[in-house]
Protein backbone atom coordinates (compact mmCIF):
# COMPACT_ATOMS: atom_id res chain seq x y z
CA UNK A 1 0.00 0.00 0.00
CA UNK A 2 3.09 2.18 0.47
CA UNK A 3 4.92 1.41 -2.38
CA UNK A 4 7.43 -0.47 -0.87
CA UNK A 5 7.86 -4.61 -1.19
CA UNK A 6 5.73 -7.28 0.29
CA UNK A 7 6.26 -9.05 3.40
CA UNK A 8 4.46 -11.37 5.60
CA UNK A 9 1.63 -10.03 7.96
CA UNK A 10 4.00 -11.74 10.58
CA UNK A 11 6.54 -13.59 10.98
CA UNK A 12 5.55 -17.45 12.94
CA UNK A 13 7.80 -18.33 16.20
CA UNK A 14 10.02 -21.71 15.36
CA UNK A 15 11.86 -21.89 18.43
CA UNK A 16 10.31 -25.33 20.31
CA UNK A 17 12.55 -28.23 19.98
CA UNK A 18 9.80 -30.92 19.18
CA UNK A 19 8.94 -28.64 16.21
CA UNK A 20 12.46 -29.20 14.45
CA UNK A 21 12.51 -33.06 15.28
CA UNK A 22 9.36 -32.96 13.22
CA UNK A 23 10.83 -31.48 10.73
CA UNK A 24 13.71 -33.82 10.93
CA UNK A 25 12.21 -36.81 10.04
CA UNK A 26 9.85 -34.61 6.65
CA UNK A 27 10.66 -34.68 2.93
CA UNK A 28 11.71 -31.53 1.46
CA UNK A 29 8.09 -31.09 0.11
CA UNK A 30 6.66 -32.30 3.22
CA UNK A 31 9.04 -29.37 5.15
CA UNK A 32 8.05 -26.82 2.54
CA UNK A 33 3.96 -27.94 3.36
CA UNK A 34 4.54 -27.62 6.69
CA UNK A 35 6.18 -24.18 6.42
CA UNK A 36 3.83 -22.49 3.86
CA UNK A 37 0.99 -23.90 5.98
CA UNK A 38 1.90 -21.03 8.70
CA UNK A 39 1.82 -18.14 5.93
CA UNK A 40 -1.24 -19.04 3.64
CA UNK A 41 -4.64 -19.28 4.91
CA UNK A 42 -6.35 -22.38 4.51
CA UNK A 43 -9.48 -20.29 3.27
CA UNK A 44 -7.01 -19.25 0.36
CA UNK A 45 -6.02 -22.62 -0.50
CA UNK A 46 -7.06 -25.54 1.51
CA UNK A 47 -4.85 -28.65 2.47
CA UNK A 48 -5.20 -30.45 0.01
CA UNK A 49 -3.80 -28.54 -3.16
CA UNK A 50 -1.37 -26.77 -1.13
CA UNK A 51 -0.14 -30.12 -0.63
CA UNK A 52 -0.27 -30.49 -4.57
CA UNK A 53 1.22 -27.34 -5.07
CA UNK A 54 4.64 -28.68 -2.94
CA UNK A 55 4.40 -32.14 -4.72
CA UNK A 56 4.12 -30.94 -7.87
CA UNK A 57 6.55 -28.37 -7.28
CA UNK A 58 9.26 -30.92 -6.07
CA UNK A 59 8.72 -33.90 -7.73
CA UNK A 60 11.26 -36.41 -7.15
CA UNK A 61 12.17 -37.12 -10.90
CA UNK A 62 13.15 -33.56 -11.36
CA UNK A 63 15.79 -33.62 -9.55
CA UNK A 64 19.28 -35.36 -9.47
CA UNK A 65 19.70 -35.73 -5.83
CA UNK A 66 17.10 -37.56 -3.51
CA UNK A 67 17.87 -35.40 -1.06
CA UNK A 68 17.34 -32.40 -3.16
CA UNK A 69 19.99 -30.03 -1.56
CA UNK A 70 23.49 -32.41 -0.88
CA UNK A 71 26.45 -31.29 1.78
CA UNK A 72 29.41 -32.08 0.46
CA UNK A 73 32.52 -32.26 2.49
CA UNK A 74 35.21 -31.01 0.26
CA UNK A 75 38.25 -31.42 0.87
CA UNK A 76 39.55 -30.89 4.86
CA UNK A 77 37.54 -27.91 5.61
CA UNK A 78 34.50 -27.26 3.19
CA UNK A 79 30.72 -27.73 3.80
CA UNK A 80 29.29 -26.76 0.65
CA UNK A 81 24.93 -26.76 0.42
CA UNK A 82 24.58 -27.38 -3.03
CA UNK A 83 21.31 -25.41 -4.67
CA UNK A 84 21.78 -26.82 -8.13
CA UNK A 85 20.27 -30.12 -8.53
CA UNK A 86 16.52 -29.02 -10.22
CA UNK A 87 15.35 -28.84 -13.57
CA UNK A 88 17.31 -26.19 -14.66
CA UNK A 89 20.64 -26.50 -12.56
CA UNK A 90 20.43 -23.40 -9.80
CA UNK A 91 18.92 -22.67 -6.88
CA UNK A 92 16.18 -20.79 -8.46
CA UNK A 93 14.41 -23.72 -9.50
CA UNK A 94 13.20 -24.09 -5.33
CA UNK A 95 11.75 -20.47 -5.38
CA UNK A 96 10.62 -20.14 -8.83
CA UNK A 97 8.41 -23.33 -9.17
CA UNK A 98 6.32 -23.24 -5.97
CA UNK A 99 5.57 -19.68 -7.12
CA UNK A 100 4.63 -19.99 -10.55
CA UNK A 101 2.39 -23.26 -9.22
CA UNK A 102 0.55 -20.93 -7.23
CA UNK A 103 0.07 -18.45 -9.97
CA UNK A 104 -1.47 -21.30 -11.86
CA UNK A 105 -3.74 -22.15 -9.04
CA UNK A 106 -4.82 -18.36 -8.91
CA UNK A 107 -5.23 -18.49 -12.21
CA UNK A 108 -7.21 -21.54 -12.77
CA UNK A 109 -9.40 -20.77 -9.84
CA UNK A 110 -10.40 -17.06 -10.91
CA UNK A 111 -10.74 -18.28 -14.89
CA UNK A 112 -8.04 -15.34 -15.62
CA UNK A 113 -5.37 -15.31 -18.11
CA UNK A 114 -1.69 -14.39 -16.54
CA UNK A 115 1.43 -13.52 -18.31
CA UNK A 116 4.47 -13.26 -16.61
CA UNK A 117 6.98 -10.70 -17.83
CA UNK A 118 10.73 -11.33 -16.82
CA UNK A 119 14.32 -9.59 -17.42
CA UNK A 120 17.16 -11.89 -16.53
CA UNK A 121 21.05 -11.72 -16.98
CA UNK A 122 21.52 -15.34 -15.98
CA UNK A 123 19.19 -18.01 -14.12
CA UNK A 124 15.90 -16.46 -13.49
CA UNK A 125 14.90 -16.54 -17.00
CA UNK A 126 15.54 -20.74 -17.25
CA UNK A 127 13.98 -21.32 -14.00
CA UNK A 128 10.72 -19.12 -14.82
CA UNK A 129 10.27 -20.58 -18.50
CA UNK A 130 11.03 -24.44 -17.88
CA UNK A 131 8.54 -23.94 -14.18
CA UNK A 132 6.06 -22.45 -16.56
CA UNK A 133 6.29 -25.31 -19.19
CA UNK A 134 5.66 -27.43 -16.66
CA UNK A 135 2.88 -26.14 -15.27
CA UNK A 136 1.08 -26.61 -18.27
CA UNK A 137 -2.05 -24.23 -18.06
CA UNK A 138 -3.16 -22.15 -20.99
CA UNK A 139 -4.51 -19.59 -18.98
CA UNK A 140 0.07 -19.35 -17.44
CA UNK A 141 1.93 -17.77 -19.95
CA UNK A 142 5.56 -16.19 -19.88
CA UNK A 143 7.40 -13.50 -22.35
CA UNK A 144 11.35 -13.67 -20.47
CA UNK A 145 13.87 -11.24 -22.03
CA UNK A 146 17.86 -11.39 -21.96
CA UNK A 147 20.21 -8.99 -22.93
CA UNK A 148 22.05 -9.85 -26.15
CA UNK A 149 25.06 -11.56 -25.83
CA UNK A 150 25.36 -11.14 -21.77
CA UNK A 151 24.08 -14.61 -20.54
CA UNK A 152 26.04 -17.71 -21.06
CA UNK A 153 25.62 -19.53 -24.12
CA UNK A 154 24.43 -22.44 -21.91
CA UNK A 155 21.81 -20.28 -20.04
CA UNK A 156 21.01 -18.91 -23.38
CA UNK A 157 20.42 -22.23 -24.89
CA UNK A 158 18.24 -23.17 -21.83
CA UNK A 159 15.61 -20.43 -23.07
CA UNK A 160 15.95 -21.02 -27.31
CA UNK A 161 15.69 -24.60 -27.16
CA UNK A 162 12.53 -24.80 -24.93
CA UNK A 163 9.86 -25.21 -27.73
CA UNK A 164 6.58 -23.94 -25.47
CA UNK A 165 3.32 -22.38 -26.78
CA UNK A 166 2.92 -21.13 -22.69
CA UNK A 167 6.56 -19.29 -23.34
CA UNK A 168 7.96 -16.58 -25.69
CA UNK A 169 11.85 -15.73 -25.21
CA UNK A 170 13.09 -11.97 -26.33
CA UNK A 171 16.42 -10.70 -26.46
CA UNK A 172 17.26 -6.73 -26.27
CA UNK A 173 20.16 -4.21 -27.53
CA UNK A 174 21.47 -2.69 -23.99
CA UNK A 175 22.70 -3.63 -20.43
CA UNK A 176 20.96 -6.19 -18.48
CA UNK A 177 18.70 -3.85 -16.26
CA UNK A 178 17.46 -2.06 -19.37
CA UNK A 179 13.96 -4.11 -19.53
CA UNK A 180 13.52 -3.22 -16.32
CA UNK A 181 11.58 0.17 -16.63
CA UNK A 182 9.24 -1.08 -19.64
CA UNK A 183 8.12 -4.18 -17.62
CA UNK A 184 7.62 -2.18 -14.03
CA UNK A 185 5.66 0.40 -16.06
CA UNK A 186 3.58 -2.66 -17.63
CA UNK A 187 3.19 -4.25 -14.05
CA UNK A 188 2.17 -0.85 -12.54
CA UNK A 189 -0.26 0.22 -15.94
CA UNK A 190 -1.91 -3.44 -14.88
CA UNK A 191 -2.54 -3.16 -11.33
CA UNK A 192 -4.05 0.42 -11.29
CA UNK A 193 -6.55 -0.89 -13.96
CA UNK A 194 -7.56 -3.79 -12.02
CA UNK A 195 -6.14 -5.80 -15.33
CA UNK A 196 -8.57 -4.12 -17.20
CA UNK A 197 -9.11 -1.55 -19.63
CA UNK A 198 -6.98 0.71 -21.01
CA UNK A 199 -3.05 0.30 -20.21
CA UNK A 200 -1.81 -2.37 -18.40
CA UNK A 201 -4.53 -4.72 -19.86
CA UNK A 202 -4.55 -6.58 -22.93
CA UNK A 203 -7.75 -8.47 -24.78
CA UNK A 204 -9.67 -10.55 -22.25
CA UNK A 205 -8.55 -8.86 -18.69
CA UNK A 206 -5.29 -10.49 -19.22
CA UNK A 207 -3.03 -9.87 -15.49
CA UNK A 208 0.63 -8.93 -15.88
CA UNK A 209 2.66 -10.55 -12.93
CA UNK A 210 6.59 -10.08 -12.44
CA UNK A 211 8.76 -13.10 -10.94
CA UNK A 212 11.89 -11.62 -9.95
CA UNK A 213 12.99 -12.00 -6.35
CA UNK A 214 10.96 -8.88 -5.48
CA UNK A 215 7.70 -10.86 -5.63
CA UNK A 216 7.23 -12.30 -2.52
CA UNK A 217 6.95 -15.54 -3.11
CA UNK A 218 10.60 -15.90 -4.08
CA UNK A 219 12.03 -15.36 -0.52
CA UNK A 220 9.31 -16.86 1.30
CA UNK A 221 10.11 -20.06 -0.43
CA UNK A 222 13.58 -19.75 -0.48
CA UNK A 223 13.14 -19.00 2.84
CA UNK A 224 12.06 -23.07 3.44
CA UNK A 225 15.35 -23.60 1.67
CA UNK A 226 17.96 -22.64 4.78
CA UNK A 227 15.40 -24.57 7.01
CA UNK A 228 16.49 -27.65 5.26
CA UNK A 229 19.67 -26.54 5.17
CA UNK A 230 20.17 -25.91 9.05
CA UNK A 231 18.58 -29.23 9.89
CA UNK A 232 20.43 -31.36 7.41
CA UNK A 233 24.01 -29.57 8.71
CA UNK A 234 22.70 -30.80 12.24
CA UNK A 235 22.31 -33.95 11.41
CA UNK A 236 25.39 -34.13 9.96
CA UNK A 237 27.53 -32.92 13.18
CA UNK A 238 25.28 -34.52 16.02
CA UNK A 239 23.56 -31.47 17.03
CA UNK A 240 20.64 -31.47 18.80
CA UNK A 241 18.02 -29.82 15.80
CA UNK A 242 16.69 -26.54 17.74
CA UNK A 243 19.20 -26.57 20.29
CA UNK A 244 20.04 -22.44 20.26
CA UNK A 245 23.67 -22.92 21.53
CA UNK A 246 24.87 -24.64 18.42
CA UNK A 247 24.29 -21.96 15.52
CA UNK A 248 25.38 -22.56 12.38
CA UNK A 249 26.87 -20.05 10.14
CA UNK A 250 26.06 -19.21 6.72
CA UNK A 251 28.12 -18.05 3.88
CA UNK A 252 26.29 -16.85 0.57
CA UNK A 253 27.50 -15.44 -3.10
CA UNK A 254 25.28 -12.23 -2.43
CA UNK A 255 23.45 -10.44 -5.16
CA UNK A 256 19.90 -9.10 -5.11
CA UNK A 257 19.74 -10.73 -1.53
CA UNK A 258 16.96 -12.66 -2.20
CA UNK A 259 18.46 -15.78 -0.52
CA UNK A 260 19.98 -13.81 1.99
CA UNK A 261 16.16 -12.01 2.59
CA UNK A 262 15.03 -15.74 2.87
CA UNK A 263 17.69 -16.89 5.33
CA UNK A 264 16.93 -13.74 7.06
CA UNK A 265 13.63 -14.21 7.92
CA UNK A 266 14.63 -18.23 9.00
CA UNK A 267 16.93 -16.71 11.69
CA UNK A 268 14.05 -14.03 12.58
CA UNK A 269 11.49 -16.78 12.76
CA UNK A 270 14.30 -18.34 15.67
CA UNK A 271 16.10 -21.11 13.12
CA UNK A 272 19.39 -21.20 15.09
CA UNK A 273 21.03 -19.50 12.25
CA UNK A 274 24.61 -17.88 13.53
CA UNK A 275 26.11 -15.08 11.37
CA UNK A 276 25.35 -14.32 7.61
CA UNK A 277 28.40 -13.80 5.83
CA UNK A 278 28.53 -12.45 2.08
CA UNK A 279 30.12 -12.66 -0.58
CA UNK A 280 30.04 -10.31 -3.30
CA UNK A 281 32.35 -9.19 -6.45
CA UNK A 282 33.46 -5.96 -7.46
CA UNK A 283 30.06 -4.21 -7.71
CA UNK A 284 29.80 -4.27 -4.12
CA UNK A 285 27.11 -2.28 -2.48
CA UNK A 286 26.20 -5.05 -0.11
CA UNK A 287 29.73 -4.83 1.14
CA UNK A 288 29.36 -1.33 1.39
CA UNK A 289 26.79 -0.99 3.28
CA UNK A 290 27.42 -3.60 5.95
CA UNK A 291 30.98 -2.63 6.39
CA UNK A 292 30.52 0.94 6.09
CA UNK A 293 26.70 1.80 6.33
CA UNK A 294 27.07 3.11 2.55
CA UNK A 295 24.07 2.40 0.56
CA UNK A 296 25.12 4.18 -2.71
CA UNK A 297 24.21 3.06 -6.17
CA UNK A 298 27.14 3.01 -8.58
CA UNK A 299 27.97 1.82 -12.32
CA UNK A 300 27.88 -1.63 -12.71
CA UNK A 301 31.54 -3.20 -13.89
CA UNK A 302 31.15 -6.49 -15.89
CA UNK A 303 33.14 -9.67 -14.02
CA UNK A 304 33.33 -13.85 -14.45
CA UNK A 305 30.23 -13.94 -11.53
CA UNK A 306 27.58 -12.09 -13.43
CA UNK A 307 24.67 -13.07 -11.59
CA UNK A 308 26.10 -10.70 -9.04
CA UNK A 309 26.25 -7.54 -10.97
CA UNK A 310 23.89 -5.51 -8.79
CA UNK A 311 23.33 -1.80 -8.74
CA UNK A 312 20.72 -1.73 -6.08
CA UNK A 313 19.56 -5.08 -4.55
CA UNK A 314 16.06 -4.34 -4.05
CA UNK A 315 15.46 -7.18 -1.37
CA UNK A 316 17.94 -4.77 1.52
CA UNK A 317 14.27 -2.97 1.93
CA UNK A 318 13.38 -6.16 3.47
CA UNK A 319 15.95 -6.89 5.45
CA UNK A 320 15.84 -3.49 6.85
CA UNK A 321 11.86 -4.07 7.42
CA UNK A 322 13.08 -7.19 9.80
CA UNK A 323 16.52 -5.36 11.14
CA UNK A 324 14.10 -2.80 12.75
CA UNK A 325 11.80 -4.69 14.31
CA UNK A 326 9.05 -4.14 11.54
CA UNK A 327 9.36 -0.06 11.21
CA UNK A 328 7.62 0.48 8.32
CA UNK A 329 7.55 4.38 8.60
CA UNK A 330 11.13 4.37 9.07
CA UNK A 331 12.11 1.98 5.99
CA UNK A 332 9.44 3.92 4.00
CA UNK A 333 12.13 6.69 4.78
CA UNK A 334 14.56 5.38 3.72
CA UNK A 335 13.73 3.95 0.55
CA UNK A 336 12.31 7.41 -0.42
CA UNK A 337 16.39 8.77 0.36
CA UNK A 338 17.57 6.11 -2.18
CA UNK A 339 15.09 6.74 -4.63
CA UNK A 340 15.66 10.45 -4.99
CA UNK A 341 19.26 10.47 -4.00
CA UNK A 342 20.45 7.10 -5.13
CA UNK A 343 22.32 7.07 -1.84
CA UNK A 344 21.36 5.95 1.98
CA UNK A 345 23.98 6.30 4.79
CA UNK A 346 22.76 4.34 7.72
CA UNK A 347 23.71 5.69 11.42
CA UNK A 348 26.27 4.21 13.44
CA UNK A 349 23.48 2.73 15.40
CA UNK A 350 21.49 0.72 12.56
CA UNK A 351 25.26 0.14 11.13
CA UNK A 352 25.90 -1.67 14.72
CA UNK A 353 22.56 -3.35 14.29
CA UNK A 354 23.00 -4.76 10.42
CA UNK A 355 26.86 -5.77 11.65
CA UNK A 356 25.28 -8.26 14.52
CA UNK A 357 23.97 -10.24 12.08
CA UNK A 358 25.91 -9.74 8.83
CA UNK A 359 29.40 -9.53 7.66
CA UNK A 360 30.92 -9.18 3.88
CA UNK A 361 34.04 -9.29 2.20
CA UNK A 362 34.07 -7.87 -2.35
CA UNK A 363 36.43 -10.15 -4.16
CA UNK A 364 37.90 -9.83 -7.76
CA UNK A 365 37.74 -11.89 -10.53
CA UNK A 366 41.45 -12.86 -9.83
CA UNK A 367 40.64 -13.94 -6.28
CA UNK A 368 37.37 -15.86 -7.82
CA UNK A 369 39.60 -17.73 -9.87
CA UNK A 370 41.96 -18.42 -7.35
CA UNK A 371 38.99 -19.82 -4.70
CA UNK A 372 37.70 -21.89 -7.74
CA UNK A 373 41.52 -23.39 -8.49
CA UNK A 374 42.44 -23.59 -5.44
CA UNK A 375 39.15 -26.08 -4.25
CA UNK A 376 39.52 -27.70 -7.27
CA UNK A 377 43.51 -28.73 -7.28
CA UNK A 378 43.18 -28.73 -3.12
CA UNK A 379 40.35 -31.31 -3.13
CA UNK A 380 40.91 -35.42 -3.60
CA UNK A 381 37.36 -35.49 -5.41
CA UNK A 382 38.60 -32.79 -7.59
CA UNK A 383 35.67 -30.19 -6.70
CA UNK A 384 34.41 -27.84 -9.21
CA UNK A 385 32.44 -24.59 -7.39
CA UNK A 386 30.87 -22.39 -10.04
CA UNK A 387 31.90 -18.65 -10.36
CA UNK A 388 29.30 -17.17 -7.51
CA UNK A 389 30.18 -20.01 -5.13
CA UNK A 390 33.85 -19.07 -5.44
CA UNK A 391 32.92 -15.48 -4.95
CA UNK A 392 31.82 -16.98 -0.97
CA UNK A 393 34.46 -19.38 -0.65
CA UNK A 394 37.06 -16.67 -1.21
CA UNK A 395 34.84 -14.53 1.19
CA UNK A 396 34.29 -16.98 3.77
CA UNK A 397 38.26 -17.31 3.83
CA UNK A 398 38.94 -14.10 3.99
CA UNK A 399 36.37 -13.34 7.00
CA UNK A 400 37.73 -16.28 8.86
CA UNK A 401 34.78 -18.96 8.77
CA UNK A 402 35.88 -22.10 10.47
CA UNK A 403 35.31 -25.38 10.42
CA UNK A 404 34.51 -27.64 12.59
CA UNK A 405 37.74 -30.22 12.08
CA UNK A 406 39.90 -26.67 11.57
CA UNK A 407 37.65 -25.83 15.12
CA UNK A 408 39.06 -29.32 16.86
CA UNK A 409 42.56 -28.22 15.77
CA UNK A 410 43.05 -24.82 16.83
CA UNK A 411 42.85 -22.80 19.70
CA UNK A 412 40.23 -19.90 20.02
CA UNK A 413 38.53 -19.01 17.54
CA UNK A 414 37.45 -15.65 16.09
CA UNK A 415 33.98 -16.78 17.11
CA UNK A 416 34.91 -17.53 20.63
CA UNK A 417 36.02 -13.97 20.46
CA UNK A 418 32.71 -12.58 19.41
CA UNK A 419 30.79 -14.12 21.59
CA UNK A 420 31.63 -16.92 24.70
CA UNK A 421 27.94 -17.80 24.29
CA UNK A 422 28.24 -19.53 21.36
CA UNK A 423 32.60 -20.75 21.28
CA UNK A 424 32.40 -23.07 18.23
CA UNK A 425 30.02 -22.56 15.54
CA UNK A 426 30.34 -24.13 11.62
CA UNK A 427 30.02 -22.84 8.30
CA UNK A 428 28.34 -23.79 4.99
CA UNK A 429 28.89 -22.37 1.96
CA UNK A 430 25.78 -21.96 -0.27
CA UNK A 431 26.27 -23.30 -3.68
CA UNK A 432 23.66 -22.05 -6.00
CA UNK A 433 24.59 -22.70 -9.58
CA UNK A 434 26.35 -25.88 -11.11
CA UNK A 435 29.46 -25.18 -12.62
CA UNK A 436 28.04 -26.72 -16.45
CA UNK A 437 26.67 -22.91 -16.82
CA UNK A 438 29.92 -21.66 -16.55
CA UNK A 439 32.11 -22.78 -19.60
CA UNK A 440 34.02 -19.37 -20.38
CA UNK A 441 34.63 -18.55 -16.82
CA UNK A 442 35.58 -21.74 -15.13
CA UNK A 443 37.96 -22.24 -18.58
CA UNK A 444 39.90 -18.80 -17.43
CA UNK A 445 39.86 -20.01 -14.19
CA UNK A 446 41.15 -23.70 -14.99
CA UNK A 447 42.41 -23.45 -17.97
CA UNK A 448 40.82 -25.53 -21.31
CA UNK A 449 42.42 -28.82 -20.07
CA UNK A 450 41.02 -29.33 -16.93
CA UNK A 451 37.58 -27.96 -18.27
CA UNK A 452 37.35 -30.56 -20.70
CA UNK A 453 38.60 -33.24 -18.08
CA UNK A 454 35.75 -31.86 -16.12
CA UNK A 455 33.01 -31.92 -18.78
CA UNK A 456 34.09 -35.30 -19.74
CA UNK A 457 33.49 -36.95 -16.47
CA UNK A 458 31.24 -34.92 -14.51
CA UNK A 459 28.96 -32.84 -17.02
CA UNK A 460 24.98 -33.47 -15.89
CA UNK A 461 23.53 -35.67 -19.36
CA UNK A 462 20.61 -33.72 -18.78
CA UNK A 463 22.36 -30.39 -19.53
CA UNK A 464 24.29 -31.72 -22.40
CA UNK A 465 21.03 -32.56 -24.30
CA UNK A 466 20.31 -29.03 -24.14
CA UNK A 467 23.46 -28.09 -25.22
CA UNK A 468 23.12 -30.35 -28.68
CA UNK A 469 19.36 -29.21 -28.81
CA UNK A 470 18.56 -26.38 -32.04
CA UNK A 471 17.75 -22.94 -30.57
CA UNK A 472 14.78 -21.57 -31.82
CA UNK A 473 15.74 -17.39 -32.85
CA UNK A 474 14.15 -15.40 -30.37
CA UNK A 475 12.36 -12.18 -30.78
CA UNK A 476 14.75 -9.01 -30.97
CA UNK A 477 14.14 -5.61 -29.35
CA UNK A 478 16.96 -3.66 -31.30
CA UNK A 479 18.18 -0.18 -30.69
CA UNK A 480 18.32 2.19 -33.86
CA UNK A 481 20.68 4.68 -32.48
CA UNK A 482 19.52 7.18 -35.50
CA UNK A 483 16.32 7.42 -34.27
CA UNK A 484 16.53 6.88 -30.25
CA UNK A 485 19.15 9.17 -28.84
CA UNK A 486 17.86 7.96 -25.33
CA UNK A 487 17.17 5.02 -23.11
CA UNK A 488 13.99 6.39 -22.20
CA UNK A 489 12.95 6.82 -25.92
CA UNK A 490 14.36 3.10 -27.05
CA UNK A 491 12.24 1.49 -23.64
CA UNK A 492 8.73 3.07 -24.83
CA UNK A 493 9.38 1.17 -28.14
CA UNK A 494 9.98 -1.95 -26.40
CA UNK A 495 6.86 -1.83 -24.19
CA UNK A 496 4.97 -1.49 -27.18
CA UNK A 497 6.71 -4.26 -29.02
CA UNK A 498 6.34 -6.43 -25.12
CA UNK A 499 2.47 -5.69 -25.50
CA UNK A 500 2.52 -7.06 -29.09
CA UNK A 501 3.89 -10.10 -28.48
CA UNK A 502 1.96 -11.05 -26.08
CA UNK A 503 -1.22 -9.88 -27.63
CA UNK A 504 -0.53 -11.94 -31.00
CA UNK A 505 1.14 -15.18 -29.20
CA UNK A 506 -0.93 -15.86 -25.60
Amino acid sequence: PDGGLFVPASLPSFREKEQYSLWSDMTFPELVYDVLRKFISPTEIDDANLKSICNKSFPADAFDEECYIPIKDVGSSLHIAELFHGPTFCFKDFGMRPVINLLSYFAQLRNRPITLLVSTTGDTGPAAVHAVNDASNPLLTILVHYPHGQISDFQRKQLTTLQSKYVKVASFEGGGDDMDWPIKETLLSSKKNGGKGSGGSVEGGRLFCGINSYNIGRPLFQMTLFIWIYLRMAEKLGVSPGDENSLIDMVLPTGAMGNLTGAYMAKQMGVPIGKLYCGVNINDITNRVINRGEFHQQKIEKTLSEALNVEVPYNFERILFYLTGGNQSLVKEWMETMDATRQLTLDEQWLKRLQQDFQSESITDDEMCHALKETYESSVEHYLCDPHTAVAVAAAKRLGCLYVDEISKRGKTHQEDESTTHPRRTAVIIATASPCKFEEAVTIALGKESWMKWKSNFFPSRAQQTMDMAEVEPYHYNWDHSRYTTLKEVQSVWTDKMKHIVTTNF
